[in-house]
């Protein structure tokens, strides 16, 4: 059973509806309520927005590296990394234990130079890393395993005008001793392949290329620079992280993705915080918004609030009809919110790009933010929290006004109109 009586339902709804008199406090509800549905649109959007980004970058992060690394503590290399590697998939078989050998280059190619990582991996375990197996745009990943090859991303293949089967040169940071003085170590590779996983870091400065061939360019001779550790659930890190420090020697180190990208995740969490506080100032300004115009709407209906005292109304009815005239505009504020905020969030990479051609300018810089495409990813608890806000918000802001109108005397209401 509703615990507003019909007729204080239709006083309420007759109250908001326009009249010629009552044209600036109609038009003052309109802001009102505009202003909770933007404020809550805003907020969803903004918050869906960073989830994606926060998903997005995490699937991109743990695409292309693994949970954990073993590397040694006490030099830059491991010695014995095939028997570390047979160790460590005996520990838990269902782990995918890669052995890597990587290193930062110098990129030269038509005259442009610039760095980045060279990551050499097994083919098979290449293979088995969906994120760039699945997203070779051009050549095949199976002619990694000749001599001089490289795969190379689409960022960097645009940025030297280079395509499969071109040439690029690689500089090893490390050079090699003669009687003249270290003279550079240069090699030219031959490209077999292109990738795009759709973060520009990746696509612009990673390159790979067989095991073998990393550990020759690098002069490593058989070692490796690390393990690197897949798991099959992401929720099982902390058991197996610690499974490995309480099986290995203290001479190897253990790394997990979070402490790998600390500050990144942290930082997203706290723009994540911040935004959130800030766009909830939206919704705060307009539920005062609901504040000035039921007090306004109480002020121009004193006579009326004085005849219906005077007919038998009680105070608890008056003050549920003006209550109810805000919460009209905040419920119909939020739902409208709601809607606006999901269509927005759930085709906001569509409404980019038509924004883009129509100002014929880049909206969303890979370069700037990492990623090729807006994400965005609505958790619905987090909207259903924004609703709950803006609701307890907007029926806050309805109750002062509205509190007044219950006591306000209807002789002095009479006597001052």
């Amino acid at each position: 059973m509703s615990i507003f009586s019909y007729p204080e339902r239709m006083l309420a709804w007759r109250y908001l509806m326009p009249r010629r008199r009552d044209r600036f406090i109609s038009m003052t509800a309109w802001f009102a309520l505009i202003g909770i549905m933007l404020g809550v649109a805003t907020l969803i959007i903004v918050m869906a927005v960073m989830n994606g980004f926060r998903a997005e970058l995490l699937g991109r992060v743990l695409g292309v590296n693994g949970h954990l690394m073993v590397q040694s503590a006490n030099a830059p290399f491991l010695d014995n990394g095939d028997s570390l590697v047979d160790q460590i998939q005996a520990m838990d078989p269902t782990l995918g234990v890669h052995l890597m050998a990587d290193g930062q280059a110098m990129i030269l190619s038509g005259g442009q130079a610039s760095g980045g990582l060279v990551r050499g991996m097994r083919i098979q375990d290449l293979t088995g890393r969906a994120l760039i197996a699945d997203n070779i745009k051009s050549g095949a990943l199976a002619e990694l395993e000749d001599a001089a090859t490289v795969l190379i991303g689409q960022r960097m293949a645009e940025k030297y005008a280079l395509k499969v089967g071109d040439s690029l040169r690689l500089i090893a940071p490390k050079g090699e001793a003669t009687p003249f003085g270290t003279v550079p170590r240069i090699a030219n590779f031959r490209i077999v392949g292109i990738f795009e996983v759709g973060m520009y870091e990746y696509d612009s400065s990673f390159l790979y290329m067989s095991l073998a061939n990393a550990q020759q360019f690098f002069r490593l001779g058989e070692r490796a620079t690390g393990v690197e550790i897949v798991l099959p659930d992401p929720g099982q890190l902390n058991r197996i992280k610690r499974q490995l420090i309480e099986t290995l020697p203290p001479d190897y180190r253990i790394v997990d993705w979070q402490e790998a990208n600390r500050g990144f995740f942290s930082a997203i969490q706290v723009e994540r915080n911040v935004m959130f506080l800030i766009l909830t100032m939206i919704i705060l300004v307009a539920a005062f918004n609901i504040i000035s115009t039921v007090v306004m709407l109480v002020k121009d209906k004193r006579r009326d609030i004085a005849i219906l005292r005077s007919m038998g109304a009680t105070q608890g009815a008056i003050l549920r009809i003006f209550f109810l005239n805000g919460a009209l505009l905040g419920v119909s504020g939020t739902i409208l919110g709601v809607g606006l905020g999901v269509l927005f969030a759930s085709n906001i990479e569509s409404i980019r790009q038509a924004l883009s051609s129509l100002t014929g300018t880049n909206l969303f810089s890979a370069e700037i933010y990492f990623l090729s495409q807006l994400p965005a990813k609505i958790e619905w608890d987090e909207v259903w929290s924004v609703v709950g806000m803006a609701l307890a918000l907007s029926f806050i802001a309805a109750i002062f006004p509205a509190l007044r109108a219950a006591r306000m005397d209807p002789v002095e209401a009479l006597r001052n109109d």
